[in-house]
Parts: C-alpha cells; sequence; structure tokens
C-alpha cells in the first residue's frame, strides 16, 4: 500500500520516515516538503539515504496521508484529500477538539470545517479502537495528552479519584520542533529546567476533554504544568489526584493491570519508569501508586514523544485504518543505553 508524508521535514516527519522505512506491508512512495523540495530525501536526512525519495512541493499518487504540518496550516492539507476519498492520519492539532470555539481561543485561528471535528476520531488507540480502524481520519493525540490520558484514565473510568487532578510533565526539546528557537537553543536549554505554559498550555483542552469523556462528563478540574529538561526526547508525566476512599496500592495495581492487560504496547510497572526506558520505542510505561499519608494517587507515565507520542502512534493508527494488526512495523524495543 502507498503512503505518504506532508512535510516530511520536521521532527515528526522525519521520525514516520523511519518508521515507514521498515514497515513490511507499505510503501513510503511521497514525501513532501516545502524547504527542501527537489532534494533527495538522503541528503537532507543522511540516515534516510536507503529509501531513495526526492522530496517533492506536492504528493503523489497514495492510499494514505500522514499529516506532519504545523497547527492551522495541516487542515488546509487535509480536506482537500478527504474529498478524493484519502484516508488520513492528521498529526497536528488541527482535529483533535470537538468543540471548534476552542481552536479561537488555544490556538488563535477559527476552524475552516467545524463538521469534521465530529468526523475525526480521536487516535489513542488504547480507547478508540473501533473506531479508528472504520474511520477515514484520525487526529493524532498531542505528546503531552498521550502520557496523560494513558496514565489516568483506569482511575478516572473507575471513579476512584476526586475530580482536583494535577499534571506534571517533563519534555525533552524535541518536542518544540525543529525551527530555531532561541529556548532550545543549546546553551539556553543545556543543564536547566524550565516551567512554561503556566497560565494554560494548549494541550490543556486536549487533555480535560478526553478525561472528561472517561467520567461520564463529569466536571474536572485539571491544572497541567509542563517543563522543558536538557535531553533530545521523552516525556516523563507525575499525575496527583486525591482518592474518593481509603484504596490500597495492591488494588490500584490490580485496577491498572486489569485495564491495559490486552495492550500492545501499555505496561504497567513494578518500578519507577526512566525516559530512557522508553527511548525510540512505541512504548508506555506505567507506575501507579498511593500516598498513604496524604491520601492521594499518584501515577507516572513514561514515553518516547516522537514515537508512542507521536510517530509510532500515527503508525499505530495507520494500521489498524488498513486492516493491518497495529503492533506491525512497532515491536522494537527501547535503545539503551
Amino acid at each position: 500500500m502507498k503512503v505518504g508524508i506532508i512535510n516530511v521535514t520536521g521532527y515528526t516527519g522525519v521520525e514516520l520516515a523511519r518508521l515507514l522505512y521498515q514497515h513490511p506491508e507499505v510503501k513510503l512512495t511521497s514525501v513532501t516538503g516545502r524547504s527542501a523540495a527537489g532534494q533527495k530525501l538522503g541528503a537532507v536526512f543522511p540516515h534516510l539515504a536507503g529509501l531513495e525519495l526526492t522530496i517533492s512541493a506536492e504528493l503523489g499518487d497514495v492510499e494514505l496521508v500522514f499529516s506532519a504540518m504545523p497547527h492551522k496550516e495541516s487542515a488546509k492539507e487535509v480536506i482537500p484529500l478527504l474529498g478524493k476519498g484519502i484516508k488520513v492520519v492528521d498529526i497536528s492539532a488541527d482535529f483533535r477538539l470537538k468543540d471548534s470555539s476552542q481552536y479561537k481561543q488555544w490556538y488563535g485561528f477559527t476552524h475552516p470545517a467545524p463538521r469534521l471535528l465530529g468526523e475525526a476520531v480521536y487516535g489513542l488507540t488504547e480507547l478508540y479502537r473501533a473506531k479508528i480502524a472504520s474511520s477515514q481520519l484520525v487526529a493524532n493525540p498531542g505528546c503531552y495528552p498521550t502520557g496523560a490520558i494513558l496514565a489516568l484514565a483506569p482511575a478516572v473510568k473507575a471513579e476512584i479519584i476526586e475530580p482536583d487532578i494535577i499534571i506534571d510533565s517533563k519534555s525533552g526539546v524535541s518536542g518544540a520542533g525543529r525551527s530555531l528557537n532561541l529556548q532550545t537553543h543549546f546553551s539556553e536549554a543545556n543543564e536547566d529546567v524550565s516551567a512554561y505554559a503556566l497560565e494554560g498550555h494548549r494541550h490543556l483542552p486536549e487533555i480535560t476533554q478526553e478525561l472528561k469523556l472517561l467520567s461520564g462528563e463529569k466536571s474536572l478540574a485539571v491544572s497541567f504544568v509542563p517543563h522543558l529538561v536538557p535531553m533530545t526526547r521523552g516525556i516523563l508525566t507525575t499525575c496527583y489526584a486525591p482518592l474518593v476512599s481509603g484504596k490500597k496500592e495492591k488494588q490500584l495495581k490490580e485496577l491498572y493491570l486489569d485495564f491495559y492487560k490486552d495492550e500492545p504496547f501499555v505496561r504497567v510497572v513494578d518500578f519507577p519508569p526512566h525516559t530512557k526506558h522508553t527511548l525510540g520505542s512505541n512504548f508506555c510505561l506505567i507506575y501507579p501508586t498511593v500516598d498513604q499519608r496524604a491520601g492521594k494517587l499518584i501515577v507516572i507515565s513514561v514515553i518516547d514523544n516522537l514515537v508512542k507520542g507521536g510517530s509510532g502512534q500515527a503508525v499505530q493508527n495507520m494500521n489498524l485504518m488498513l486492516g493491518l494488526p497495529e503492533t506491525t512495523g512497532l515491536g522494537a524495543p527501547a535503545i539503551y543505553p
């Protein structure tokens, strides 16, 4: 099956190309990137020289497309493709939110096709597997929401926590993208940790939307603070919430093990995981525990922000949309050391 990538020159796009390079059931036949149009993919990214593709300004003939364009720009590319009957996995935020008015508030633009927001399926495979398999348009989740929602989903759905939730996430600098940015300049980011977007990160409405659906539309108070740490890849998320009753750590572990028992890419572990434990892989590791003194749930999750938090999850969604086993091409373990 022929697939294409719009905007292969960003970190998510080039990671997609790497994963599709070794995929046994699809062939990457077309990649675009305006800044590098006309150049060989291997000249821009030497590690992908084996693909023997030329970066174009326009897509060729494909059956499924990944759009790795920035928000606002992605919708303009996706809408015409849907009209042609092409399946799309959109990696931007342009189809994640169901309320079109939130795009003006959080992303600064008026959504060009509000009707499609109801048709798009949120691409967190662990929650929407059946819908993804029959969808033409999948909205790939953001990296921060992936780690946070997977960490909290069992507790929220089982109603064992109060609605006052705190999410603390720490991400590597690749999450900021490949464009030049003073904040991610080596001299600025190295040997430094900083919090940002305390007034409200644009991934917050996405997190709240999905947790609210899991809670049966009950109101939730979610505080989310992201941090930038001096590493290339990885997100470590720590979630806190008061327990509604005296749940014991063993009961909590059993709840999480049961919730994720059939999930190929989520592992409930017996120790606080490190970001390096998922480096380069499509796995999410989750460690739930209880602070008995404070009566609070604490859950830690780790993912590679460019794989399970981006391109790997996109391939997982593609597999379902094309009727393939969702693990196809994604079974590699983390890179160590």
